[in-house]
């Protein structure tokens, strides 16, 4: 007797649904199911280091995104605002798979670059920015990224200065009271605040006022 056939895959379910309403497929997400409040929620929920970091709260991928943006405004004060949005957005796709560690994504390979790639160009697109950005911004971003990794590691994930360095590179050197605003982790609901409001505030939005 022939075993039964599997079932198709086209059968599985590729979408999240959220709390705005939308579905987001994640193999062919569309610009259109994209909503600001929906990313913020979510970074804001999103733990990074695996929430191998000290404090009463996660230290969230949302936050981590505000220090970014942060750090890049400290290494390039008259970077265009559109710019500045990318690197806010730079980890957005988390808000639908996840913050998985390096080390992990190296272990997966290409299919979670893909995925997070297509994401990526959905949500540049739904907010105004190419959805692949020049290489010279590219490297702006990813060394803004890497300054504000050393800074977490060393203040909030125990690892030493030397170490820090060894992987991620130098202290970029915030102004004291904007380093320990932005490394002491907020709430959740701080953190989703704070997001939108930086949004917001680059995006040029009356009233808006910085995260």
């Amino acid at each position: 007797m022939s075993k039964a056939a599997p079932p198709s895959r086209a059968a599985d379910r590729v979408w999240q649904r959220m709390l705005s309403g939308r579905r987001l497929d994640l193999l062919d997400p569309s610009p259109l199911d994209i909503e600001i409040a929906d990313i913020a929620h979510g970074l804001a929920r999103v733990a990074r280091w695996n929430g191998q970091t000290s404090g009463a709260n996660i230290f969230s991928v949302a936050q981590h995104t505000l220090l970014v943006e942060a750090v890049m405004r400290q290494k390039s004060p008259r970077i265009d605002a559109r710019l500045r949005l990318a690197a806010l957005l730079h980890d957005a796709p988390e808000y639908v798979i996840g913050d998985m560690i390096s080390p992990f994504k190296a272990v997966i390979g290409a299919s979670y670059k893909s995925v997070e790639k297509r994401l990526l160009g959905a949500i540049h697109i739904r907010f105004g920015l190419p959805a692949e950005l020049d290489e010279a911004i590219e490297r702006q971003i990813k060394a803004a990224d890497r300054g504000a990794a050393y800074l977490e590691a060393t203040a909030l994930a125990g690892f030493t200065k030397a170490e820090a360095k060894r992987l991620f590179g130098n202290d970029p050197r915030l102004p004291p009271s904007v380093q320990d605003d932005y490394l002491t982790p907020w709430s959740a609901g701080k953190a989703e605040k704070r997001f939108l409001a930086r949004f917001d505030a680059l995006c040029g939005k009356p009233g808006a006022v910085a995260g």
